[in-house]
């Protein structure tokens, strides 16, 4: 009995306990970390409301020197509310309200001859225009508090960003970008802000102790300088060709983070709703597919190296164009050059060049190669809607399908996807996940880094410094004859011009091209990747004309802000 009666106690202690600590963890709960909701609960309290406050996670950007900047954040101000039961004269309640905020005077008179007690005039009502709007005294006149999502830096990284709207069944949240991806840590729980906590106590006490575990705010690997830099340059770029589109992404190519990204046309996630074409909120970095062009027959020669089936300096005999399955191939320029080495492959980028790599590599290990760079997969880069690369080709059964995909075309990725394949021509030969989040904050002190994921090796180390070599030496001696060489550092690089798919007759635009650029710096050990695209320039035909300054002014940019040490 006496053991029966120690054993009671000591349970009976034992959930005294445990209940003490559950009520101690709420307690902070709601006193330290909710504060805020309840604060702004108590504001509303006498609002005609949609059935809870508005709150969300932040979104953060973080500087090179480790500081948070808010990319997506919370706003407060108030919704201007009408009794009409309380306007005596509507014409003078009108002028009095025009005088701080823009009120159309036909939806005004409308609200204000119903018979309710509450009609809601205008929404985010700011402090200044509050403060007019009470000292007139404006009888029938009320503003409550509210809150709404506010992106601080405007149209800046708004494709990656996103914002907030309702779907097509009518639930609000994220949207496009981050928003989207992140819906599950960003969202709050409106149930939670008003559950009784006696009632959660005792019907749930792990729920109670921990209900909130997967929300948090984000914070962003994108770094606000080199984001801003980047959409400056590409808008130039856009302006100066009156190009249809131009985008690009800066990347550590061994690590993934994107430090930024961005395409034009642009939007303001603030006031997304005043866009026409909502085609403008897609991400074509990550939703639309390209033929890339010539930046493909960096592969290319690298896997050839990679195989050992050749070295810079391999010749082959230029005749400028070859016959497969009954299609005539050219260079792009139409020109014979002879006896050829690799190297003047890519300094000239001639398409024969990199069909001679495809033939003495054999289309099934070629195609093993292509698709080993990760091209036809999914990056699993934390953005919706991430399109499928088109890579039929390299399971076809003709030969002319794997000779035109070695120098980019009949295949299409999509940039993401692409900048991903040339890291690791630079990183030593290893696959990265791109990624824009590198860690979330629980708040109350408890955080989760999210590590990259590294992937598998698809060339060599030594096959990576070979063509990194071959790379510098196209910036050095051929790229805009030379002019675009740095003379302190190595720089990597290569142009690709494709002509434009003609979806409706087929073939090829004769006149429209998809420029595009890529480089990664010091090539010895590269801290930065770029890749740059314009899409149908005007005026003007190969992308070493529209896109090969541009990537010099980005990273000498990027070599001064970070301070990086000469390599030569």
């Amino acid at each position: 009995m006496k053991l029966k009666a120690i054993s009671r106690l000591r349970f009976i202690s034992f959930a005294i306990i445990l209940v003490g600590l559950v009520f101690v963890v709420r307690l902070y709960t709601l006193q330290i970390m909710r504060h805020g909701d309840y604060k702004n609960l108590g504001d509303k309290q006498y609002i005609k409301s949609d059935g809870g406050i508005f709150s969300r996670g932040a979104i953060y950007f973080k500087d090179k020197d480790g500081n948070l900047i808010s990319a997506a954040t919370l706003k407060s101000g108030y919704i201007l509310t009408i009794n009409p039961k309380l306007i005596k004269d509507k014409e003078a309640a009108y002028k009095a309200l025009s005088r701080t905020i823009t009120i159309d005077r036909d939806s005004f008179m409308s609200h204000a001859s119903k018979t309710d007690s509450y009609e809601e005039i205008a929404k985010r009502v700011t402090e200044e225009q509050a403060a007019a709007i009470k000292s007139a005294k404006i009888t029938g006149v009320t503003l409550y508090p509210m809150q709404w999502r506010y992106y601080p830096g405007g149209d800046t990284a708004a494709h990656e960003l996103g914002f907030l709207g309702y779907d097509a069944n009518n639930n609000f949240g994220g949207r496009y970008g981050l928003e989207r991806f992140y819906e599950g840590t960003l969202q709050r729980s409106k149930d939670d802000v008003y559950a009784n906590f006696f009632v959660q106590i005792f019907s749930d006490i792990k729920g109670a102790a921990g209900s909130n575990s997967t929300e948090g705010d984000i914070v962003a690997t994108i770094e606000p300088s080199v984001q801003s830099s980047l959409e400056d340059t590409l808008s130039s770029i856009q302006s100066k060709w009156s190009a249809k589109e131009t985008g690009g992404i800066i990347m550590d190519p061994k690590t993934g983070a994107i430090y930024a990204m961005g395409s034009l046309p642009n939007f303001d996630p603030n006031n997304f709703q005043t866009e026409k074409n909502g085609d403008v909120f897609r991400n074509p970095l990550v939703e639309d597919v390209r033929e890339m062009g010539s930046i493909v027959k960096t592969l290319t020669l690298a896997s050839g190296l990679d195989a050992g089936v050749i070295t810079a300096s391999t010749t082959y005999n230029d005749k400028g164009f070859m016959e497969v399955n009954g299609s005539t191939i050219w260079n792009h320029d139409h020109t014979i050059n002879g006896l050829t080495t690799m190297q003047t492959v890519l300094d000239k980028s001639l398409n024969m060049g990199a069909a001679f790599v495809e033939k003495k590599l054999g289309n099934d290990r070629f195609a093993k190669y292509m698709l080993a760079f990760g091209l036809g997969q999914k990056t699993g880069i934390d953005l919706p809607n991430e399109a499928q690369d088109i890579v039929s080709n390299l399971k076809s059964p003709r030969d002319v399908e794997y000779v035109t995909a070695s120098f980019g075309q009949g295949i299409a990725m999509t940039p993401v996807s692409m900048i991903r394949a040339l890291a690791a021509l630079g990183n030593g030969g290893v696959l990265v996940t791109p990624h824009l989040v590198e860690k979330i904050n629980y708040g109350g002190g408890l955080s989760k880094n999210i590590a990259p994921l590294q992937g598998e090796r698809v060339i060599s180390e030594e096959a990576s410094q070979k063509i990194s070599k071959m790379l510098t030496s196209v910036v050095d001696n051929a790229l805009l004859s030379g002019r675009a060489k740095n003379p302190h550092y190595t720089v990597a690089a290569k142009t690709g011009t494709a002509q434009i798919a003609n979806p409706n007759g087929g073939g090829y635009y004769s006149d429209r091209y998809f420029h595009s650029f890529m480089g990664y710096f010091p090539a010895s050990d590269p801290k930065f990747i770029i890749l740059l695209y314009t899409l149908d320039p005007e005026t003007n035909q190969f992308a070493a004309d529209t896109l090969a300054m541009p990537f010099a002014d980005l990273s000498k940019f990027l070599i001064n802000y970070y301070q990086i040490p000469p390599d030569r």
